[in-house]
């Protein structure tokens, strides 16, 4: 009885896998080792691969695939020496085989050589019966160098040669995002169609072209071909719901999204985005039952925290606010747009200190808007903190050097402070820069504002009644 190709490559790789156990020692050819290690290969199993390698070449030491194996191995193991030592001596056998060109422009990559792996690929395909694969590694060697123009072309040429090859269409969906070129991406994907007319893939993407141009009646008509061409499509069912939510037709949106759900495991962006939908209809239940879901569905998602904390934020419910929002906080702490929230919410029920606790931490987690300096550094005047208010302002100066909100706070922080000469200095610094604003003096420091050398450095600028 004559076995199938798959049988034969299971029945080697069951008689390699015993041989293991075993500790037998089993004759294999050459071309078994090579569909055992390909196995391995494209299976993850990376340490069972390398004795297949070890093996196959004490068996067959003049093969040039298993060779090239061992390269691509220790490639892996960033051993580029001997990797390139081994290419140096096959490529003295076969000049004419492209993986020893392939495997040369991988080395050249890991050294971040992409010119030369360029090189390296060219010449590969002079050789080659597989242009796809070649230009798809060409053109990532041009998105190495960020050289999208060239980097597009080849992922063109990969999908002439390939037209299934639909990484190779999103990469170059990739460059024209990049490259800022919508109407041009527009144009190549309706040539794309003509060829390929019922290609959900293309579809999608030139809907998301159009949502990005704000042509959301086109976007939409994408989209539906999308799911015209695969009625199970779950993007394009998720990104005709955001364009409908544009068009303010939120039930069909929520229809959308609801389909989503029943094709796939539901997801909490899908919830999020109905809950979106029922709050802008009205109705707060649904959509609050459905931020939970989306939260419930991924505790990491912040939108979905935020989304409810929002919610009650709009009803005026601060107590609820916070409570959403400090649950949050216990499961991501390092998370800016919850900090931020907390430090306002705790200052609409006058918890000041925690507060200013909120902004600091926002602030240390990288939030340097001008806003956060600002009302951090108000907090801190009003619970007296003035030596801590001059220490974040000083900072905030750093990022904001000529602004007048900063400079007329440290005039009037250094005043409190009794350290006058630097108040004065301030104090001319923010007339300088915006006279109007003196107001922040009389609003936060009306004691420093009535000094009658205050109001003559003022009066300087600007007549005061």
């Amino acid at each position: 009885m004559q076995l199938s190709h798959n049988e034969e490559d299971n029945f080697s790789l069951s008689r390699f896998e015993s041989m293991l156990k075993t500790n037998d020692v089993l004759f294999f050819d050459s071309n078994e080792f090579e569909n055992i290690i390909n196995h391995y290969l494209e299976n993850g199993k990376f340490s069972l691969a390398k004795k297949a390698v070890k093996m196959g070449l004490a068996q067959h030491p003049t093969s040039v695939n298993l060779r090239l194996f061992k390269v691509e191995i220790l490639v892996f193991e960033d051993k580029l020496d001997l990797a390139d030592g081994i290419l140096n001596e096959l490529k003295e056998l076969e000049t004419s085989n492209e993986e020893i060109y392939i495997q040369k422009a991988q080395i050249y990559s890991k050294r971040d050589m992409h010119a030369e792996a360029i090189t390296m690929l060219q010449a590969a395909l002079e050789i080659t019966m597989e242009d796809a694969e070649i230009f798809s590694l060409i053109g990532m060697e041009y998105l190495f160098l960020e050289d999208f123009e060239n980097a597009k072309y080849s992922f063109m040429k990969c999908l002439e040669a390939d037209e299934e090859d639909y990484s190779a269409l999103y990469n170059i969906m990739y460059c024209f995002d990049f490259l800022e070129q919508k109407v041009e991406a527009i144009d190549y994907l309706n040539l794309y169609l003509n060829k390929n007319p019922y290609c959900e893939v293309a579809w999608h993407q030139v809907g998301k072209q159009y949502f990005d141009l704000k042509q959301y009646t086109k976007a939409l008509a994408a989209f539906d071909f999308a799911i015209i061409s695969d009625d199970r499509f779950v993007g394009a069912y998720l990104e005709k719901g955001k364009v409908l939510e544009k068009l303010k037709r939120y039930n069909e949106a929520i229809e959308n999204y609801n389909i989503t759900l029943e094709l796939e495991d539901p997801t909490s962006f899908a919830y999020l985005r109905i809950g979106k939908c029922f709050e802008k209809l009205g109705c707060d239940d649904l959509a609050l039952k459905n931020y939970k879901q989306s939260v419930h569905e991924d505790p990491l998602l912040d939108k979905g925290w935020i989304a409810i904390t929002d919610f009650y934020i709009k009803k005026l419910n601060f107590q609820k606010a916070l409570y959403y929002i400090n649950k949050a906080i216990n499961i991501d702490e390092e998370n800016v747009l919850y900090w931020k929230r907390y430090a306002k919410i705790n200052s609409r029920l006058n918890f000041f200190e925690e507060a200013e606790q909120g902004y600091k931490k926002s602030l240390e987690l990288g939030n340097y808007e001008l806003e956060t300096w600002i009302r951090r550094c108000d907090i801190l005047i009003g619970l007296g903190e003035y030596e801590t208010a001059i220490n974040s302002m000083l900072q905030a100066l750093e990022f904001y050097p000529t602004t007048a909100e900063i400079e007329y706070r440290l005039a009037g922080l250094f005043f409190c402070t009794n350290k006058g000469e630097k108040g004065y200095f301030h104090l001319n610094n923010a007339l300088k820069i915006d006279s109007e604003y003196y107001i922040i003096i009389e609003e936060l420091f009306p004691n420093i504002f009535d000094r009658k050398s205050v109001k003559q450095i003022i009066n300087s600028f600007v007549k005061l009644s």
